[in-house]
């Protein structure tokens, strides 16, 4: 997937919170060598390590490919991969009013760490996750 590709993606994925990235953004994530990107047909997730922390910046799986494990799987690569660059808890931001996104994170063993108030716009807020790895 080119820069391109991802920021189509995250636009369908993400239409107006958070706001959707752009190729340039992505390009410059994927410049850094701390950061990693995880694809799957019709979806894929950023991730990060620094030191033995890591983060999971976005996940994107197409609307019409939702809820048939492809995040699930995602998800565990990205513990996998983050494990394999010495990581050894995890933290991500969602936004609170995502009830699906939530629920696939807490069923993969992501707990709530705290709340940042109106991150993603006024009266959404982002909730902190984490979890061991």
């Amino acid at each position: 997937m080119t820069p391109e590709d991802l920021a189509a993606l995250h636009a369908r994925c993400f239409p107006a919170h958070p706001r959707p990235w752009s190729a340039a953004e992505f390009s410059d994530l994927l410049g850094n060598r701390l950061n990693f990107l995880l694809i799957r047909p019709q979806g894929f997730l950023l991730g990060r390590v620094v030191a033995d922390e890591a983060e999971l910046l976005t996940l994107a799986v197409a609307p019409e490919a939702r809820r048939m494990g492809l995040g699930r799987a995602l998800l565990t690569e990205f513990a996998h991969t983050s494990t394999e660059r010495g990581a050894r808890e995890a933290f991500l931001e969602v936004a609170s009013d995502n009830a699906p996104a939530i629920a696939l994170y807490a069923s993969a063993g992501w707990q709530r760490a705290g709340t940042r108030r109106d991150y993603y716009a006024p009266g959404i807020d982002a909730m902190v996750m984490r979890r061991d790895l």
